[in-house]
Formats: C-alpha cells, structure tokens, sequence
C-alpha cells in the first residue's frame, strides 16, 4: 500500500478524494486538517512526516477568501507560503512527491488566449500573490513535486458560487452578475480524479512540473450564473453588469482561461465540458 497523505481534507477537494478513494486501492490515504495537522507548524509537519513517511502529499489546504486576504495578508501568506514551504521541505526530506493546487489568480488576465504554463505570472491580487509565492516555494524546496493551476472550483461541499447563486435564486426575483470576467468553472470531483490519477502515474517519477487544469469550455459568470438558474429551474432574472459596477476589494483577472492541452496529453483523458460537470454536481444537491 502506498501512503498518501492527503492535506485540506475538509474542503471541496478533500471531500471529493476521499469519495475516489476507493478507485485507487493500491494507496493507503491519511486524511488530515487544521484540527490534527497545523501545517503552518513546521515542527508539528516534520513530525508527522517522521512518523507516516508518505509517498505522495495532496495539498488540498489554501487560504481562498479571495477579497478576505486584502486584509488578512498574514494569514494569506501563512496558509499559502509558509505552509506550502513546510510541506515542501520535508517532501524533499522523504522524497515524496508533492501535488500542489494553486490558481488562475497568478495571471494578470490581459491575455487574449488561454494562458499556458510557462506564460509569465503578474497576480493582480494579494490572494493571487499569496498563492504565487507558494509555487514558488514549491519549486524552491521540494524534490519531486507537480503544481496544477485551476479555476472557479466549486462542489457540493463548502461555500461556493453555484451553492451562492442557488440560495440567492431562492430568495431574489434578480441578480446582478458580471459578463465581462471570462475563465472556466472546475467541478472538484474532476480536478480531484486527476490528482489521483497524477499521483499513480508520477508517485515513484522523477518530476517537476506545472499543469493547467480546468473544465472545458469558455464562459463569464454571468454565463455560469445563468446556467446555474436554468439548471436548478429557477425563475431567479439575471442582469449583466460591468466589473466597474460591482466594486470589490481585490482586482479580478478580466480573462484567465487555462489551456489544457499539456495535461490532456499526459494523461489522455478527455476534459468534461462545464456544463456536463455543473449538471453532475447539481444533481447531487437535490
């Protein structure tokens, strides 16, 4: 059995191994959060590590309060770099392999074309800072070790977008959501397959490299907003408006899709389209 260790495991993506888990009975996973494993401790990691010595970490664990982290950059960062380095470290220890999730957030979003992984980072965000100094970190300190970048994860875990949209739906007779930000929404489970499908392929590789992945398809969250009321079969009305029209703290990238062709080709999967996976997960909710 190969032991994985599996960080975050009470978020979206954490949920969603552990409801893989069975797919993959070569591994023997150690599930652990903020309440059994405080990775900003570097101590408390290396201990752990000592004791259970993984062959793989799944870094499920971020800080993700997007707008939160304008004012909370401590905590950003503590989550975000300092964590990841004490993870990374003690992977290089062990020579464990770490799978990293970071974010579409890296990007200035000023591009024209889906981003690749080697275009140049320019996080227009603390939030998106925070979690480039956690690559960084990763590629700086750990031996063996893949990041995947994606974007606008949701599941029918946690707090969310379409979990949002829903309850508001329910509530409003319209919303106002913006058209002019463009990406691709992730449904956790599927982002959740590749990391267990990376961490078979690549647990016993010599590897260090970055991945993009999201779900198929190119839409704004208006789009997705739209989508999300259709699929519930809610009255809920849907304005369009300007990013200028709703003012937030933080600075989102206009346009952040990922191309995906590195991790199709590595894997040789097909992507599910977003809508498909929206329609999965919603079919859940009810």
């Amino acid at each position: 059995m190969i032991p994985i260790l599996v960080t975050g495991s009470l978020g979206q993506l954490g949920n969603e191994i552990k409801k893989q888990a069975g797919d993959f009975p070569g591994f023997h996973f150690f599930y652990t959060d903020i309440d059994n494993l405080d990775l900003t401790n570097e101590n408390a990691v290396a201990n752990w590590f000592n004791n259970n010595k993984p062959v793989v970490c799944l870094n499920c664990a971020a800080y993700t309060a997007v707008d939160k982290a304008e004012d909370d950059r401590d905590l950003a960062l503590l989550v975000n770099k300092t964590a990841v380095a004490n993870l990374a470290k003690n992977c290089k220890r062990h020579n464990t392999l770490l799978i990293h999730i970071s974010t579409d957030y890296v990007f200035n979003g000023i591009n024209y074309k889906p981003y690749n992984e080697d275009d140049a980072t320019a996080p227009i965000s603390f939030y998106g800072l925070s979690k480039l100094e956690g690559e960084v970190a990763v590629r700086q300190f750990a031996g063996r070790a893949i990041i995947i970048r994606t974007s606008w994860l949701y599941s029918v875990h946690g707090n969310n977008f379409v979990k949002t949209m829903i309850r508001l739906g329910k509530e409003r007779e319209s919303l106002s959501v913006v058209f002019d930000q463009i990406g691709t929404p992730t449904f956790a489970r599927d982002l959740a397959q590749v990391m267990l499908q990376m961490a078979d392929l690549y647990y016993d590789r010599e590897v260090m490299d970055i991945f993009h992945y999201s779900n198929e398809g190119v839409i704004s969250w208006y789009d997705f907003a739209k989508a999300i009321m259709d699929e519930a079969g809610l009255s809920c009305e849907i304005k369009a408006i300007e990013s200028k029209d709703f003012p937030t703290k933080t600075n989102r990238p206009f346009y952040s899709v990922l191309n995906k062709e590195k991790i199709k080709n590595q894997l040789h999967i097909e992507v599910p389209y977003w809508r498909d996976s929206l329609r999965k997960m919603m079919n859940e909710l009810e």
